[in-house]
């Protein structure tokens, strides 16, 4: 009897099987349609659409003080932990799904002394007896949804996605962590630049200040260009604390952004503090690209797969659901007798099936909700994609205006270097007063430290086009997929 139980139960579980395997509630998930643009439209000539940005895409700027930070960060940064953390709770959220899939079976055992009243209608039934004695019971017991219409299918789906998008935001907190931290690492840069020239600033306006109070002793000039003198001097220095103060800002920021304390000293003073490098040429590609290229997007489109498949799920309510139930052991009074055949229990059953017939309309709210969900899903989905379009378009501009900013600011830096050395030896001369040499010396000093400005942002524009596609980023397999 046990044995032809065992088979039919066998029996309705593979038929259960291949009937699921015909149907599944709610529709197949399709990528949403790409990008369609052929280039960017700031593309420079020159620009690579073949090769692609390093895995470690601050490399290409090859500082190694930048290199050293830029790992520290990823390994010690909070954020990093967090999110990592936040992909550990998906990745089990989505394995509790899983589980839903297959068959649940236990094993128990027990031990227990009973004794019933003898004044009970049962016992005076008996002739005033008690019943008293010892069960030991073992056995296992089964369980099992039977998804005949995918509802379960589409519950995992929707995990196994929900999953992917949290990979997919983990990865985007390291993307924008590198690029926050080769933002402020080139800005603190700049800053030093700028100071070197103000320190040189400093040193010609003291020298100038002992120029002019020399001439003023020995009566070749007056004391008005003695207090010119002085006044550009202080001016310098409070430039100077101003410049210090913008540096000890960004300075906290990197330590934090490394996951160091801010007081923490990370940056060595450079051999030649105003020499800025060169920025790197960053390959571009095509906007078809930015899908396999953007954390976020890729995020987007796994988010997009689970809101649909939450749709199936809610239209899974609507049908009935069957679950299955047995179980198999022995029970005995004496625990010798606990493995005899006379002592085995089983039960096959029951097929449970439950239909909603009258909901008050609870089943159609959900699904309706599911719907409006993957609506609104899509419309973020479409604002994210131009928003990444948009700011590939802002930092390729930026990279083409500021070069030609700068192209013409060192055009002005020349003639403002030259022009302070004709006003002072006009001055020294005696043909000009120290008014022209004033001028002259803060046209000068405001030309070196625009040049200094200017080329402190192409290199953060640099950083902009790398992060802005993605800066190097791989999806992993299951992520690709997802995106294409």
């Amino acid at each position: 009897m046990f044995h032809s139980a065992l088979q039919r139960l066998a029996l309705a579980v593979s038929i259960t099987a291949a009937l699921a395997g015909c149907t599944t509630v709610g529709t197949d998930f399709g990528t949403p349609e790409n990008v369609k643009d052929a280039s960017f439209r700031h593309l420079p000539q020159a620009g690579s659409t073949a090769a692609h940005l390093p895995a470690q895409w601050w490399t290409v700027f090859n500082d190694p003080t930048l290199n050293r930070l830029e790992e520290a960060a990823l390994r010690d940064n909070p954020n990093v932990k967090a999110a990592a953390q936040r992909l550990v709770q998906a990745q089990a959220q989505a394995g509790l799904s899983r589980a839903s899939e297959r068959p649940s079976l236990g094993v128990g055992a027990s031990v227990s002394n009973t004794r019933s009243s003898a004044e009970t209608a049962q016992g005076i039934a008996l002739g005033g007896r008690s019943i008293k004695g010892n069960n030991y019971e073992v056995g296992a017991n089964f369980s099992y949804e039977l998804d005949l219409l995918g509802r379960v299918r589409r519950m995992v789906e929707a995990a196994d996605a929900q999953a992917l998008a949290a990979e997919a935001d983990r990865d985007g907190v390291l993307l924008m962590l590198s690029s926050q931290l080769a933002t402020a690492y080139w800005q603190l840069r700049g800053l030093d630049a700028e100071m070197a020239i103000l320190n040189g600033a400093l040193d010609t306006r003291r020298e100038s200040e002992q120029l002019v109070t020399a001439r003023f002793d020995a009566g070749l000039t007056n004391e008005l260009d003695v207090s010119r003198a002085r006044i550009e001097l202080s001016n310098a220095r409070a430039d100077l604390h101003e410049v210090q103060r913008q540096r000890n800002l960004v300075e906290h920021q990197l330590a934090t952004l490394v996951g160091a304390s801010p007081s923490a000293l990370l940056t060595a003073a450079s051999a030649t503090p105003a020499v800025l490098p060169a920025p790197p040429a960053i390959p571009v590609g095509l906007p078809a690209s930015l899908l396999s290229q953007r954390p976020d997007l890729a995020g987007s489109v796994a988010a997009l797969r689970a809101a649909n498949a939450q749709i199936g799920v809610a239209e899974g309510a609507f049908y009935p659901s069957i679950s299955l139930t047995g179980n198999f052991g022995y029970a005995s009074e004496a625990l010798r007798n606990l493995g005899d055949s006379g002592a085995r229990q089983f039960s096959a059953g029951p097929l449970a099936l439950s239909l909603p017939i009258f909901d008050g309309g609870r089943n159609k709210a959900n699904l309706a909700i599911a719907k409006a969900r993957y609506a609104e899903a899509v419309a973020n989905h479409e604002g994210r994609l131009l928003t990444a379009l948009r700011e590939v378009e802002d930092a390729l501009s930026d990279v083409q205006e500021r070069q030609q900013q700068g192209e013409a600011q060192a055009a002005s830096q020349t003639a403002a270097a030259r022009g302070y050395l004709v006003a002072r030896a006009r001055y020294e001369r005696g043909i000009s007063t120290y008014l022209d040499v004033t001028d002259a010396q803060r046209s000068a000093l405001a030309a070196d430290r625009a040049a200094v400005q200017i080329n402190t942002q192409r290199l953060l524009a640099a950083v902009a086009v790398a992060r802005s596609l993605g800066a190097g980023w791989q999806p992993s397999a299951q992520l690709a997929a997802v995106a294409k």
